[in-house]
């Protein structure tokens, strides 16, 4: 299941990941990440994973590649909240790849991953 975060900063969305993630799932991810690239023309997104990546079906696992695909010029920031040392270090490489800045945050570090993925602070001394 994924749910939206609330109380967010209103220039980027959050979601959090937890059980199963399904395609269907991802039908509110792409709705919020639309509506937020319409009004902002950027996307800063943040996934909590409160889940195993083993969790999520492979029909979510293409909706999220489409995610990335439909708004590939669009990403800015993105952070992948999660204990895993596995996704944390993929997101970290992911960025090198990929348009926008990506960074693998751990759970205790959440309110840090928010100031970073919302560009309230510019500190760039968060480097991971």
């Amino acid at each position: 299941m994924i749910i939206q975060i609330p109380d967010l900063p209103n220039n980027m969305a959050g979601f959090r990941a937890d059980g199963e993630v399904t395609k269907e799932d991802f039908e509110i991810v792409k709705l919020q990440v639309s509506n937020l690239v319409e009004k902002t023309g950027k996307l800063n997104y943040m996934l909590v994973l409160d889940t195993s990546p083993a969790e999520f079906t492979i029909g979510a696992w293409l909706q999220d590649a489409l995610l990335g695909i439909q708004n590939i010029t669009k990403w800015n920031r993105a952070a992948i909240v999660s204990d895993s040392d596995a996704v944390k270090t993929f997101t970290d490489v992911f960025s090198k790849v990929m348009p926008g800045e990506f960074r693998g945050y751990r759970h205790s570090e959440f309110d840090r991953a928010v100031e970073w993925v919302s560009e309230r602070s510019e500190d760039e001394q968060y480097n991971n």
